[in-house]
């Protein structure tokens, strides 16, 4: 009888847990929607190529080798037109937790994802260069959302993003 009372509370924090993973996963990917939409506006701005478009279609593919410092110039600028960057071009926490939480997510996981953006600006800081910084920010960003298994699948990220477009 406690052998199934073990197995059936471990059952369910499992599946709680799952929930969680998978409703994390499904923020980052409505997140990531929400942030494209700037996404023309930046292209024509910026005047940047089908490669950095390239970029963009391909950003959550965790082999996918993300080098193109025009990519962190259009990253800051799809930031900069959701007001989530501020004058020192770093990104403005209450405004990025605000963002994240329009898509969904609640104070907790807010915090927390504005918590990873800004382990990775601290980690790259030294980084002259605001567009070749935000492009180390957003790959720290990639990694540790891969860590956790919320980067959203390619299919989806795609689908969203089209969606948006």
């Amino acid at each position: 009888m406690a052998d199934s009372r073990w197995w059936l509370a471990s059952f369910i924090c499992v599946m709680i847990m799952t929930s969680s993973v998978m409703s994390s996963k499904e923020l980052v990917s409505k997140m990531s929607s929400g942030f494209s939409k700037g996404l023309d506006q930046c292209k024509a701005e910026l005047n940047v190529g089908e490669h950095i478009m390239q970029d963009m279609y391909n950003f959550w593919r965790e082999e996918y080798e993300l080098v193109n410092r025009d990519l962190g110039c259009m990253v800051m600028c799809m930031a900069s037109k959701l007001d989530l960057v501020g004058e020192d071009q770093k990104m403005h926490h209450g405004k990025a937790e605000e963002f994240a939480k329009s898509h969904g997510a609640d104070d907790e996981l807010a915090k927390q994802l504005v918590g990873i953006v800004h382990a990775c600006e601290t980690q790259h800081q030294a980084i002259d260069d605001p567009c070749s910084r935000t492009l180390e920010v957003a790959k720290c960003f990639r990694s540790k959302m891969h860590e956790l298994k919320w980067a959203p699948t390619m299919e989806v990220a795609i689908e969203e993003i089209m969606t948006a477009v």
